[in-house]
């Protein structure tokens, strides 16, 4: 019993860690992404950049694949874990008078994330490797902002990213908190972590939502 309490404990320390990781990355794509609203040039600095450095590309890239492929296949894992747990215990469980909504059901959330992840990647990612490492096509560092336009100049695609945005919020809301609560972070210091964590968990979806909206309006 001991050992699989432990074993449990583990894991949800791997999934808060590999969920803090990917809210550092989330935040770094947040600011490069977010001056394509006020410059093009600064922008196509920052994608440049990103694109073409070593390390960034060959290290920290297969670093975040692997992370997102863990945090999501972990998830699945506590999930049915869980489940299994509540068991018969649970014959009168009544979920939504004893956690909210988004709790219950960070699965659905994290897999509607996940699947846009796959048209965020189809968009993004995948031309990319085409132009580098396919076709190779002539370096050009001016190309990126252009490119990112093109791309929300349909209005389908737009909702579809407004929508995905929504439930990477509902996500948030909830994984923040309980990241630094499965790292021993519940102290008096509590209050000040959900309150960063409300605002991280509307403030980088709604800053991502507007980005969309805005080259939607402005192409």
């Amino acid at each position: 019993m001991s050992s699989l309490l432990s074993s449990t404990i583990l894991r949800k320390v791997a999934m808060a860690l590999s969920g803090i990781f990917l809210m550092v990355f989330l935040l770094q794509h947040f600011v490069i992404n977010i001056t394509s609203v006020f410059s093009a040039t600064i922008f196509n600095q920052f994608s440049h950049f990103m694109g073409t450095n070593a390390l960034v590309q060959f290290a920290l890239q297969p670093v975040l694949i692997g992370g997102v492929i863990f945090h999501f296949v972990m998830g699945f894992v506590l999930d049915i874990q869980n489940r299994k747990a509540r068991g018969t215990r649970y014959a009168v469980y009544k979920g939504s008078a004893n956690a909210p909504w988004v709790s219950r059901n960070m699965l659905i959330s994290g897999a509607t994330i996940l699947a846009f992840l796959g048209l965020h990647f189809y968009d993004f990612w995948v031309p990319e490797i085409n132009y580098k490492y396919i076709e190779v096509l002539p370096e050009d560092p001016n190309r990126y902002h252009e490119e990112l336009v093109h791309k929300f100049e349909d209005l389908t695609r737009v909702v579809i990213y407004v929508i995905s945005f929504f439930f990477l919020s509902l996500h948030l809301s909830h994984g923040f908190a309980s990241s630094f609560q499965s790292m021993g972070v519940n102290n008096k210091y509590t209050p000040t972590f959900k309150s960063l964590g409300k605002l991280y968990a509307i403030g980088i979806p709604l800053g991502f939502a507007f980005i969309a909206i805005f080259h939607f309006l402005n192409h």
